[in-house]
């Protein structure tokens, strides 16, 4: 789950206009931009939609809101590992109006009309990060841009996912894929390729965050990707491979005005089974009744999960310097398989202290009894205002 600013993004890509990679800090309203707030004309997520592929990869541009996220925890030769995170956000200012014959006359506004390629409708972000687990080190950069003409966006034929020279691409409509990101502090050159099918989350790819109707995501996974390359890390480079996690969502609104934020979890097993789960929090931090998600099995079977299926225990919080206080170790029960893991951070500080701030970062996955490494996976975090 990720979910990219609005009009205060185009605010900070003015601010940032000279910046073409920047750790600048800020301070997004989400509550604001997946709130029922300023919907008007964009499409819902309202009802179970037929998926398409790979024509589901590119953009959804009658939706406010999407992503493309990838994290991944790989290792190289000797065994130290890293985990990574690159994420793209699109945002509509404004809905798409397409002129037709009977109203070409009477569309007149350049922005819904899309008279020019200089035209600002759609805004992009890109988050990067690295985390260093044996050196103990976060990095994260964040980057802007407009969509037009040709800085950012997402097309087929073939996939490609881009801003500027970051992008998410494949030479044919089929995996592998390229991810490329280059940054002051670190590189990746990765290829990656699902071991299992693509898992449609939620209710058949409808993944309700809320009661209301409309407070929802269309929202897939590629839950297991062999990935293969090289990471760069300050002047040192390596050759890793590892696994992937590919989230796809896009929406218009999801939150409920008495929803305070999330965490969501990735968890990948040795047995080669997976995890997907997000609780999402009420305004006194108790987790919410519409909390979801699924548990895919080593052959690429999914079952549901639902709130009343996972119990979560906090077990011990990491402080920020802003003083948010945030979860880094877990215990997780899974009541339906008689299951239970303790999650730990791999490195209590991966923040991501940029427009949108939030914690997200690689975690270790435990047996409780045996205390023995059973999985990697990765941890997201936000509290809204």
């Amino acid at each position: 789950m990720k979910f990219p600013g609005a009009m205060a993004l185009a605010f900070l890509i003015a601010l940032t206009a000279c910046q073409r990679e920047t750790p600048t800090r800020g301070n997004l309203d989400l509550g604001k931009v997946l709130g029922g707030q300023n919907i008007a004309g964009f499409e819902r997520a309202l009802d179970i939609r037929e998926f398409r592929f790979p024509q589901d990869h590119a953009a959804h541009p009658g939706f406010r809101n999407e992503w493309w996220y990838l994290t991944g925890n790989v290792a190289d030769e000797a065994g130290r590992f890293f985990g990574y995170q690159v994420t793209f956000f699109r945002t509509a200012l404004t809905p798409t109006i397409a002129p037709t014959q009977s109203n070409q006359d009477e569309v007149t506004d350049p922005v819904s009309a899309q008279v020019s390629n200089w035209v600002v409708r759609d805004v992009w972000m890109a988050h990067a990060a690295v985390t260093d687990i044996k050196g103990q080190q976060h990095y994260a950069t964040q980057r802007f841009s407009r969509a037009n003409p040709g800085l950012a966006g997402a097309v087929i034929e073939p996939v490609r996912i881009w801003l500027e020279d970051w992008e998410l691409s494949s030479k044919t409509n089929e995996f592998p894929w390229h991810l490329s990101v280059k940054t002051s502090d670190f590189d990746l050159d990765l290829a990656l390729t699902p071991t299992k099918n693509l898992v449609l989350q939620g209710d058949q790819g409808l993944s309700q965050k809320s009661p209301t109707p409309g407070n929802a995501s269309y929202y897939y996974s590629y839950s297991r990707m062999q990935t293969d390359g090289q990471l760069r890390l300050a002047d040192q480079s390596f050759r890793v491979s590892g696994l992937s996690w590919f989230d796809r969502e896009w929406s218009t609104s999801s939150l409920d005005a008495n929803q305070s934020g999330w965490n969501w979890f990735s968890l990948q097993f040795d047995t080669g089974d997976d995890l997907m789960y997000y609780q999402l929090l009420d305004q006194e931090g108790r987790a919410d009744a519409n909390s979801q998600g699924k548990w895919i099995d080593r052959s690429g079977e999914s079952i549901p999960i639902q709130h009343q299926d996972m119990e979560l225990k906090v077990l011990e919080e990491w402080q920020s310097d802003a003083g948010q206080r945030y979860p880094i170790r877990w215990r997780m029960d899974y009541a339906a398989q008689a299951r239970s893991w303790i999650l730990q951070a791999a490195v209590k500080d991966q923040l991501m202290d940029l427009a949108v701030k939030y914690w997200e970062g690689a975690v270790e996955i435990y047996d409780p009894v045996s205390k023995k490494l059973v999985g990697r996976g990765y941890l997201e975090m936000t509290r809204l205002p």
